[in-house]
């Protein structure tokens, strides 16, 4: 328990040494330094590389034989042949292979900022609880000192026969209460500092600088709900992947078409040795030269209709998908503005509860300054304030969280 302590002691100092960092530089630490994130971009530049591959031509074929036996001709035995094939797929079926795979690595890109765009949220939802945390240990602290100020005035009232012990006893009891919720609360810290800087590939322990205090804004930056299937990327993905199935029906039908194949002979000829001495015919020897036209027949039907069919079928699916993500998002959507009103009336009702509360404990500590009576209804309300304190610093962290989802949702530019 020492140990930890300490160690949350040492954090705490090494905070106050840092530059504080805003939340957004927290952001591009993340994306910089996210294996995750890192390993989507990857996963697009290796998409990038299979347009090359898929609307080139396919490689020549280039043979070679050899007459064990020659074949003998008019003008000589032939020795060895040459062949050169170069096949030509059907007209625009290279460009639909293109379109295909260009159409996958888009769908790959918004999967990519889709992902850097949960990344952020989650570093935000794990931002704000450390404000939360930092703001409770605040308020603990200043609730310690203010006990002990209790503590000497109730002492020295009982040493004046104008008070009770037990009003003194009750105050040492509360400020164990609240000692041990200090030490509670630094020991939280640890894993929330780690849950923190592992989204940002980092030292675990390192420190994490949080706002003093947060704020409502009068205009939350919030895009319309209809950004949510206009923006976000991963209604964006499975449009790409919609016409990406829809360029792979295309491919299909033009891969069931004939292809073309162009292609050069070259026959090696030795020279005639069966000729009469001083007798010779015309070409004798003469290599041979051949062009030639051949063409794939498509005769078997059944793997084309297929891969027809299944561009079909994922189209079909990947509608149903949009729409399912259409309905999904729209509902977190509504949710989280609800979210957002809730924890906005609940900051500004406790607020309100915090100044009143304060009043009634000016109010209390004066009385109890004249008469030496109601010390329990002091400590009470000194901890009702308490209470509203927390609360408020609670709501307030739920209120940016839910901001940072219905950004999210709304893919709004972080």
């Amino acid at each position: 328990m020492k140990k930890i302590i300490c160690l949350s002691g040492l954090i705490m100092l090494l905070s106050l040494q840092v530059q504080a960092q805003t939340l957004e530089e927290y952001f591009v630490q993340a994306a910089k330094n996210n294996p995750s994130l890192q390993a989507k971009y990857k996963s697009f530049e290796a998409l990038l590389e299979k347009i090359p591959q898929v609307n080139s031509l396919p490689d020549p074929t280039l043979s070679f034989g050899y007459f064990i036996s020659p074949v003998e001709t008019r003008v000589g035995p032939q020795r060895a042949r040459l062949s050169f094939n170069q096949m030509f797929p059907w007209f625009g079926t290279l460009k639909a292979s293109g379109d295909v795979a260009a159409l996958n690595a888009d769908a790959q890109y918004q999967s990519f900022l889709d992902e850097r765009n949960k990344l952020y949220y989650k570093v935000a939802a794990a931002f704000y609880p450390l404000y939360e945390l930092n703001r409770w240990l605040e308020l603990e602290r200043e609730n310690a000192e203010i006990l002990e100020s209790y503590k000497r005035i109730a002492t020295t009232k009982f040493k004046n026969t104008e008070g009770s012990l037990v009003d003194a006893l009750r105050v040492d009891l509360m400020l164990k209460d609240s000692q041990t919720n200090i030490e509670i609360l630094e020991e939280k810290k640890l894993p929330l500092l780690s849950l923190f800087n592992q989204l940002l590939n980092r030292d675990e322990f390192e420190p994490v600088e949080t706002p003093d205090s947060l704020l409502i804004p009068d205009d939350p930056e919030v895009y319309p709900k209809d950004s949510v299937y206009k923006n976000n990327p991963v209604i964006q993905e499975l449009e790409y992947k919609i016409n990406a199935s829809k360029a792979q029906e295309i491919l299909a039908e033009k891969q069931g078409l004939p292809k073309l194949g162009l292609g050069l002979d070259y026959m090696i000829v030795g020279t005639r040795d069966d000729l009469a001495s001083g007798t010779s015919i015309a070409d004798d020897g003469q290599d041979a030269l051949m062009p030639m036209v051949s063409f794939s027949i498509p005769l078997y039907r059944g793997k084309y209709r297929a891969a027809k069919k299944e561009a079909q079928l994922k189209q079909q699916a990947y509608t149903l998908q949009r729409v399912n993500t259409i309905n999904t998002l729209t509902s977190g959507y509504e949710m989280g503005i609800f979210e957002l009103s809730q924890q906005s009336q609940l900051v500004a009702l406790y607020h309100e509860q915090i100044d009143q509360t304060k009043q009634v404990l000016n109010l209390l500590l004066t009385a109890y300054g004249n008469s030496g009576k109601e010390f329990e209804e002091v400590l009470r309300v000194q901890q009702q304030l308490l209470k509203y304190q927390k609360m408020k610093a609670t709501a307030l962290m739920k209120y940016h969280i839910s901001l940072a989802k219905l950004q999210y949702l709304t893919a709004k530019k972080f």
